[in-house]
């Protein structure tokens, strides 16, 4: 079984800096890749950023130039620097993977997410 767990959320006025770690323990042969999602109140699931097994990423325009994800293969983990924050990316960020396990199945995986609140 393979476990992501979330960490780095809180608190930040606007313009400051998070970084949210995505951990991923487990039967792990190898990330693929992984992705960071984020739903506030009232509103659908946005896709964030993403970074494929390669290196290449992708990000919203609303967070383009601000945001930066990236992953440490050795500690199966993908993060994502936040900087600039503004009240409007007040939202729960989820993490997403595409873990081939051990057994050679590659599935979808879910964290349990983290609130990141940005209020002065």
């Amino acid at each position: 079984q393979v476990r992501l767990v979330e960490s780095g959320g809180g608190l930040v006025q606007p313009g400051g800096s998070l970084r949210l770690s995505c951990a991923a323990s487990g039967a792990i042969f190898n990330i693929n890749s992984g992705a960071w999602y984020r739903q506030a109140p009232g509103k659908e699931r946005e896709l964030v950023a993403v970074i494929t097994s390669g290196g290449s990423t992708n990000y919203a325009d609303s967070v383009k130039g601000r945001f930066t994800i990236s992953r440490d293969n050795a500690k199966n983990t993908v993060y994502l620097q936040m900087n600039s924050l503004k009240p409007e990316d007040t939202a729960v960020y989820c993490c997403n993977a595409f873990v081939t396990t051990i057994t050679g199945g590659t599935y979808d995986y879910w964290g349990q997410g983290t609130q990141v609140t940005v209020s002065s």
